[in-house]
């Protein structure tokens, strides 16, 4: 369920800019000796521009997304033009006050100016307009992917559908297969689009867009990288003992001749198109079937939750503690289902249109566990966004993106069975060991098979954005990544104009995507920072933080500093540490842990 959302967008926004064709810090300032007045004045002015630059952006993008055509295409690149212009002009102003005795908000407003971008735009016009129209088409291509045969044609909702609920090996290859053919078109528009974003970091003094990204954590580039590894290596023993138990499960179901008994899986086998999370696979390896009623999809639709129904129990479980109820215009202005009449972007996201609290969520919602689940995460980026709007529109974002990513997952960690049963959800539920073990395994399908797809996106991307993954390598390098991390493989051979990344929606939308990583491991260390406060006595996976106000003020008052300070002091206002842990995660799924090293004995685990 990784998604993208709107305050992640905002860094790369596409919006008209006709208010402030004049660039800031003109005239005499631009020539004479610089002074940290005129530095705090620059941001200032800075600030005031960009927020009306991002409104008339995401105006300008939310309507393309929620009415994909020809002409929100077009219109939409041009915004995206405009403003690209304007921030590639003052980032390369703030460049005259570097080495200035600054105050702190003004250097880390000039800090975040600088960084700020995931797609930097080239200086020459004509390269920058060709930059944003690929960025437009590129989306657009993959928010109207789909696959016909004759005039039945299935979008990728249906072709999710069938990965999720079929079993029929080759019903299950050919959903996979026909999706990826989507992305093949794009190949040629991302190499050209990768040598332009590139070109347009360098023109703000970054070596690649992969350096410009990993710049914005606070920390030296390489040191961020050696982070992202330390992380992982701290929980990836736990997920090799998850693919090993899955994979014995899948060789039972689909035979030794389907699935390697030792090897990598396929990848059209674990319930996902792009096998990031393996939860529609939970009735395939349950590891105690009928033990327990966790079936959360049935339960809903059962009894007939529609989309709004959904939403306002995602609310009520932010008010419980203590937090805002959503402004009326939020139920006014979302797009809760799909519309009949025309073609969407269905990929959950958050918004905040003005930056003014004019939140809205975008989804195609169905009643099932899954979009339960995401209607949590989202309305967590809404709440991060309703505690910073009154801050500088340079303060308004995560303290990392990962954060911003966490902080609804953190909320979803407690909607245990408890909190459904409370709800009116769920029946009875099973406290039984065999229960607990089954709860685990499918939180783990979702929160631990994500892990290693987290982490290679971006790693992916880092070497194709510094040359050292060439194009004709995209493919090839993309499944050696895959293979190395998450111990799959493509089901059948690729064809060589294959583009297979481009199937995943981070890609063509360039959405950076290490902050998922990153939000796997931030959301149990918030879960058990907020357990502590709200005064939780047992083991981790049992607490709910539900009705708890006093794990909603530490909530708050970390969401409340937006980006205004650096993350490690974000970090120590929810849980006391400065450091990124994955502890709290193993500590959540020790049950299951023990359970998978007993599995597990006699099997050959890795691949």
């Amino acid at each position: 369920m990784a998604r993208c959302n709107w305050t992640t967008l905002w860094a790369v926004p596409v919006s008209v800019a006709w208010a402030c064709a004049t660039p800031t810090g003109s005239g005499s300032e631009a020539t004479s000796a610089p002074t940290a007045a005129e530095a705090k004045a620059f941001v200032d002015r800075v600030d005031t521009d960009l927020r009306d630059l991002y409104t008339d952006y995401a105006r300008a993008e939310w309507i393309k997304a929620t009415y994909i055509t020809h002409d929100t295409e077009i219109l939409a690149a041009k915004f995206h033009d405009q403003v690209l212009a304007y921030q590639s002009k003052v980032i390369k102003e703030a460049a005259r006050f570097d080495g200035l005795e600054l105050d702190a908000d003004t250097a880390r407003k000039i800090h975040i100016l600088k960084t700020m971008q995931s797609l930097p735009a080239p200086s020459d016009a004509k390269k920058r307009a060709r930059l944003t129209t690929l960025a437009a088409r590129l989306e657009s291509i993959y928010g109207k992917g789909k696959v016909c045969e004759g005039e039945d044609c299935r979008d990728l909702g249906q072709l999710s559908k069938t990965m999720a609920e079929s079993r029929d090996y080759d019903e299950l290859l050919q959903a996979w297969s026909g999706w990826r053919t989507i992305s093949s078109p794009m190949k040629p528009l991302y190499e050209e689009f990768v040598g332009l974003a590139n070109e347009g970091a360098g023109d703000i003094g970054f070596p690649d867009l992969g350096e410009l990204w990993r710049s914005g954590y606070d920390m030296k580039t390489d040191a961020f990288a050696y982070e992202v590894e330390r992380l992982w290596n701290q929980m990836s023993p736990l997920y090799e003992a998850l693919h090993c138990y899955v994979r014995g499960k899948l060789v039972e179901h689909y035979g030794a001749d389907k699935v390697d008994p030792k090897g990598p899986i396929p990848a059209h086998l674990l319930g996902n198109m792009w096998a990031q999370e393996w939860g529609n696979i939970y009735p395939l390896v349950a590891p105690y079937p009928g033990a327990s009623n966790l079936d959360v999809t049935s339960a809903l639709q059962r009894k007939g939750y529609d989309a709004l129904q959904m939403v306002r129990l995602g609310e009520r479980f932010f008010t419980s503690l203590g937090m805002d109820a959503l402004p009326e215009s939020f139920y006014e202005r979302s797009q809760f289902t799909q519309p009949r009449d025309r073609d969407v972007v269905c990929h959950a996201s958050a918004w905040d249109v003005t930056s003014n609290n004019d939140l809205r969520i975008k989804m195609c919602i169905r009643p099932t566990e899954e979009d339960l689940i995401t209607i949590h995460h989202e309305l967590g980026h809404n709440y991060y966004y309703n505690y910073y709007h009154k801050l500088p529109i340079l303060y308004q974002g995560g303290a990392h993106d990962g954060f911003h990513e966490g902080i609804g997952d953190t909320l979803a960690l407690s909607v245990t069975p408890g909190y459904l049963k409370e709800a009116g959800i769920l029946g009875e539920v099973s406290r039984t060991r065999e229960a607990l073990i089954n709860l685990q395994m499918k939180e783990a399908l979702d929160k631990i098979a994500f892990l290693p797809f987290g982490k290679l996106i971006d790693e992916w991307r880092w070497n194709v954005f510094a040359g050292e993954t060439d194009p004709e390598s995209y493919n090839q390098d993309w499944w050696k990544l895959r293979l190395k991390y998450q111990g799959i493989e493509p089901p059948i051979a690729r064809p060589a104009d294959a583009f297979d990344p481009g199937a995943k929606y981070h890609i063509p939308s360039n959405v950076p995507y290490t902050r998922y990583f990153l939000a796997r491991v931030l959301q149990f260390q918030f879960h058990e920072a907020l357990c502590k406060a709200s005064g939780h006595e047992g083991p981790l996976y049992t607490c709910s933080i539900y009705g708890s106000e006093e794990a909603g003020n530490r909530m708050k008052a970390m969401l409340a500093l937006g980006m205004s300070k650096p993350w490690p002091e974000a970090l120590e206002a929810i849980t006391g540490q400065r450091e990124m842990d994955g502890r709290a995660l193993i500590a959540y799924f020790q049950p299951l842990l023990s359970w998978l090293e007993e599995a597990n004995q006699g099997q050959t685990c890795g691949w």
